[in-house]
């Protein structure tokens, strides 16, 4: 535990920053399972919606500095790809 004030601040400040950066890791991480579920089943109303999820969550990521940009875009073509595969 540190001794000066500012470091004690500082080490809240970044726990809770932890956590914050933890929810939004795991719910871009949680729709992109659930896209990929759908497109297993064939089901592309529903791959539909989830990748207009999936967007909305990596793109608030993405601006938050968690996901690189390139990550962010190269992940939204891959799962976008897929999605219109199954419309064929």
């Amino acid at each position: 535990m540190p001794n000066i004030k500012s470091s004690k601040k500082s080490v809240k400040q970044d726990s809770k920053t932890t956590k914050a950066n933890n929810v939004y890791t795991a719910q871009v991480k949680n729709t992109m399972k659930k896209v990929e579920k759908a497109i297993e089943k064939k089901d592309k109303n529903l791959a539909n919606e989830e990748l207009k999820k999936f967007v909305s969550n990596i793109d608030r990521a993405c601006s938050k500095g968690l996901v690189s940009k390139n990550t962010c875009n190269r992940n939204k073509t891959r799962l976008n790809k897929k999605v219109k595969e199954i419309e064929n």
